[in-house]
């Protein structure tokens, strides 16, 4: 009997799948056709579009090179550096011409420009982008330098390089600029929006910050397109410097405008703190307190600091 149960079971089970199966291809349809509307966002047709994967892909490569022997498990030495330079670099180039020419032609092929020789511009530019290696290792040395002597509770370079989520996106940020700066379409984005996922920090490969530049904590950084930063700026955690809010139908005419504030050197903004507008320029050497909002510029040598909230303190009752 106990069998014959089991059988009527299962046969009701596999009528029952049947049934909810036979669904899948109504689905399928009406997936496709959704490919046809204008107002659903699809890449059917066209030729393949960079990797996401293969970028991020391609950021734990640039730090193998960019950092020798921190983030691989061999070792490396005087005998084998050559060796090893030469392995990364040769295996960065390829991936990151192949990605290059997918973004290059799909701009070319989607917005109907003219051929560029994207093939030809793919290699062209990884080999332009491995020739500033060497700059972007002497920046990111000090920048490293400026955390060590900005924060006290760094032990050591090893443990800022291993472990600080500002030198991350430091480090991400200056690759992508370096792309954003060949005019690479897509890769930058996806690089800088990459290291906002996974630090919190968000840097748009556009900013021009300058060397010795130190995120203490990090969480909440927002740094905008056109912000331009000095030398030997701190930033801690949640400050911004972002754009004034503009009606929609003006965010197409404001695209090439500066719109982020300009900080110059040797200035301290503490956390919490919103500074915003193209026109706003944060003087030399000033410090902006925590949770500050400006939207005007600020001269050389000024101390910014909200004033005191009225604090209330009364006694719990148990």
């Amino acid at each position: 009997m106990d069998a014959e149960l089991k059988e009527k079971q299962c046969d009701i089970e596999r009528k029952t799948s049947r049934k909810f199966r036979s669904e899948i291809p109504g689905i399928v349809d009406e997936l496709v056709l959704s490919c046809s509307r204008d107002d659903c966002f699809d890449h059917i047709g066209l030729e393949p579009i960079s990797s996401r994967e293969a970028i991020i892909d391609l950021l734990h490569r640039a730090f193998c090179i960019l950092y020798p022997g921190y983030f691989i498990q061999k070792r490396v030495d005087e005998v084998n550096l050559s060796y090893y330079f030469g392995q990364e670099i040769t295996e960065f180039f390829e991936i990151l011409s192949q990605q290059i020419t997918l973004a290059v032609r799909h701009d070319c092929i989607r917005y109907e420009q003219p051929c560029s020789l994207c093939q030809e511009r793919g290699a062209e530019a990884a080999i332009d982008f491995g020739k500033q290696m060497q700059q972007i290792r002497i920046l990111l040395a000090k920048d490293i330098r400026a955390a060590r002597e900005g924060d006290p509770a760094a032990a050591s370079f090893d443990e800022i390089i291993f472990s600080y989520p500002g030198l991350y996106a430091i480090t991400v940020y200056r690759m992508a600029h370096q792309l954003f700066e060949q005019s690479i379409p897509l890769i930058p984005r996806i690089m800088t929006e990459y290291a906002h996922s996974r630090t919190g920090i968000d840097i748009h490969p556009g900013a021009h910050i300058g060397e010795s530049f130190f995120i203490d904590h990090g969480t909440g950084v927002v740094v905008g397109e056109t912000s331009e930063i000095g030398d030997r700026v701190r930033l801690y955690q949640g400050v911004t410097l972002g754009a004034m809010s503009i009606p929609r139908e003006k965010v197409t005419q404001l695209t090439s405008r500066k719109r982020h504030p300009s900080v110059e050197d040797d200035v301290v903004i503490y956390a919490g703190s919103t500074i915003l507008g193209g026109d706003t320029v944060i003087g030399a050497r000033s410090v902006i307190g925590g949770n500050v909002w400006l939207t005007e510029s600020v001269p050389p040598d000024t101390l910014v600091f909200a004033k005191k909230p009225e604090l209330i303190f009364k006694e719990r009752k148990r």
